[in-house]
């Protein structure tokens, strides 16, 4: 039997790091993760430097910047880079790897490095690939039926989930990966990926999970006093068709499948410890990246506020408790640090492949780190100290200055204080220092910001609503707009 520790590992999908109740959300029922943040380590900031799902994930699978891995946008048909991935650097040391849910790489069945993986995928059959849960349901006489609630998977209407309890994406993904557990090589340890689609949208969570919510007081969105320039409004319009009461459904259907995850994790938990395994398993937990859920007038991704881009990042479990209360929570971490950090825990830090770009937040801690989201008019990019987060927006050339010791809610824009221009020039100096692309030099004129203009005309109406899908029997053909 090995020493070295088993690896419980929890992806969600969306997931706000300020949406916990250990982080002071007194709407947040998720006394598990609480559990595991009070006894292991709490990155309270952590971030996803491309808060979006497929480059954020490419991060977190590589060690790799989006500068490295190639994809700052969303390229879904983006092969994964020549590098050694996270799944495969443990299973070249000796662990038995396994993937239960959401990969979201292409092509879908590429199981980057994973012995195995029972796939979840959303129902993106436009490539080709029915996933393991179509099949499942299929097999259960649901052929195509996991959509007919209704919902898209980018809006944010809600309604309960319409088949039985158990067969919820989240349940599904929990209760295989309970099998995968129950399965496992007992002469090596184990790394099992668990991956759950939600909370992202579509909001369809379990009546029961909503009903635990349902009399909740909520308080208002995330107000702010920012200048009223043309890349806000654009991403204010995409949450202004929401009325107020669409708004508080939304929110608390969304903490109703945060609910539910945090359930699934204590059968995850429940698993490990009936097979033995749980006195040597490091736990992690985390997101891809958030979602503003309304705060500043806005919705979803694709940003660097704290709704979207602070994301929740817990290692605990008893081989982690070495490190608690050495100060290390409070140390800068992005996605890319999280591969060495989790090697470095389990004692294979000599395997951590060369070249990769995070850090163990163990040995190391960055004075600065840098985000990149999406090319042309929605370009954005940003710089955190620590304390200071700038974002600049190039279309319109326009710098947000955050002090988020004294705002965490980003409520006031200090961009053009006088009290702040030394610090706002400062971390102009190192986003100008960490820009690389044609597109983004071009940015700057005599060592100056200048951007560009904004568009002049409004953005066309979506009328695919945002990736709404619905019978999926027969399956819909490949590479159908999406």
């Amino acid at each position: 039997m090995s020493t070295r520790p088993n690896v419980l590992f929890i992806c969600t999908d969306e997931w706000p790091g300020a949406l916990l109740g250990c982080h002071g959300d007194s709407a947040s029922q998720t006394p598990t993760i609480d559990f595991l943040a009070r006894n292991g380590l709490d990155m309270r900031k952590a971030y996803s430097e491309c808060p979006v799902c497929i480059p954020a994930r490419r991060c977190l699978m590589t060690g790799l910047s989006p500068r490295s891995h190639g994809d700052r946008v969303y390229s879904d048909t983006m092969k994964m880079p020549e590098a050694t991935t996270m799944a495969k650097a443990f299973s070249q040391a000796g662990w038995q790897t396994m993937a239960v849910g959401k990969l979201h790489v292409y092509p879908q069945r590429d199981r980057i490095g994973f012995d195995d993986v029972s796939l979840l995928e959303e129902g993106r059959c436009e490539f080709g690939v029915s996933d393991d849960y179509e099949i499942w349901l299929g097999e259960r006489g649901r052929a195509g039926q996991e959509f007919l609630h209704g919902m898209g998977n980018n809006t944010y209407y809600t309604r309960p989930w319409h088949l039985a309890d158990e067969e919820h994406e989240t349940s599904w993904t929990t209760m295989e990966a309970m099998r995968q557990i129950a399965r496992r090589d007992p002469t090596r340890p184990f790394f099992l990926y668990v991956s759950y689609c939600y909370p992202h949208p579509p909001l369809v969570p379990l009546q029961t999970f909503l009903d635990k919510h349902k009399d909740d007081e909520l308080g208002a969105p995330l107000a702010d006093d920012w200048p009223d320039e043309w890349v806000i409004r654009h991403f204010r319009d995409i949450a202004a068709c929401y009325s107020k009461k669409e708004v508080e459904d939304a929110r608390k259907a969304f903490l109703a499948q945060c609910t539910h995850i945090d359930y699934s994790i204590r059968l995850l938990i429940g698993s490990m410890r009936e097979q033995g395994l749980i006195d040597n398993t490091v736990i992690v937990f985390m997101s891809d990246h958030g979602d503003m859920l309304f705060d500043h007038g806005m919705v979803a991704k694709r940003l660097f506020y704290e709704g979207s881009a602070h994301i929740p990042l817990i290692f605990s479990g008893r081989p982690v408790r070495q490190y608690t209360g050495l100060g290390l929570e409070d140390r800068l971490v992005t996605i890319e640090d999280v591969m060495p950090t989790l090697m470095d825990i389990c004692g294979i830090w000599d395997s951590v492949p060369d070249g990769i770009d995070g850090v163990s937040v163990l040995r190391q801690e960055h004075e600065h780190i840098y985000g990149e989201i999406s090319e042309g008019p929605l370009a954005t990019r940003m710089v955190h100290d620590g304390r200071y987060k700038l974002i600049y927006y190039p279309a319109g050339n326009l710098f947000q200055l955050f002090d988020l010791e004294t705002d965490p809610g980003e409520s006031h824009d200090l961009a053009r204080e006088q009290c702040h221009k030394a610090d706002l020039e400062r971390l102009k100096g190192i986003l100008a220092s960490e820009l690389y692309a044609e597109e983004d030099l071009n940015w700057i004129k005599n060592g100056e910001f200048t951007g560009f203009n904004p568009p002049a005309t409004p953005a066309e109406p979506n009328f695919g609503l945002l990736n709404q899908r619905g019978l999926h029997w027969p399956q819909p053909p490949a590479g159908y707009s999406h």
